[in-house]
């Protein structure tokens, strides 16, 4: 999730090793992305519907997952400042950005592990749950990437 730590590319405090397992930590995140996004794809190409069914629909998704897993779990932020009015939710102590970030991550993983649920029981695609796994997928990977790119966003106004 949100890591107090990191202060951005461009932090001068850490030690390399710690800046090298950061990095270690995000391609991780991303080969999660990924793997999820492989799954929901292979479970939505036996709906047999033809443009769930082709390789740049399953390419896609991975790339989706990829991008989503990667600015999305781990968002920079500068000490325990909020960032900008796009942080606030009106509830105190809310933060906007973490919270679109957590319900996207759970949204992404629900729709995975469906989908790992269907094709390891070989459950046949029923036409509702197609629907309603490919949104929750497309749903939570698009809020992962709404927050992390808020996150940087305010990060860089910050720093500039």
């Amino acid at each position: 999730m949100l890591n107090e730590r990191d202060r951005g590319p461009g932090s001068k405090s850490g030690h390399p090793l710690s800046r090298l397992a950061h990095v270690v930590g995000r391609i991780g995140l991303s080969m999660s992305g990924a793997m999820g996004g492989t799954f929901v794809a292979a479970y939505l190409a036996k709906a047999n519907i033809d443009p769930f069914d082709s390789i740049g629909f399953i390419a896609a998704m991975i790339l989706v997952g990829i991008a989503g897993f990667y600015l999305g779990i781990d968002i920079p932020r500068p000490g325990t400042t909020r960032i900008g009015a796009a942080a606030r939710v009106g509830l105190p102590g809310v933060d906007g950005i973490e919270l679109l970030s957590a319900t996207g991550t759970f949204l992404a993983a629900l729709a995975a592990l469906a989908s790992v649920y269907a094709i390891v029981f070989d459950a046949p695609p029923l036409g509702a749950w197609e629907l309603l796994i490919g949104s929750w997928w497309l749903a939570g990977i698009m809020m992962q990437i709404g927050a992390g790119s808020l996150g940087r966003l305010g990060l860089a106004r910050i720093a500039g």
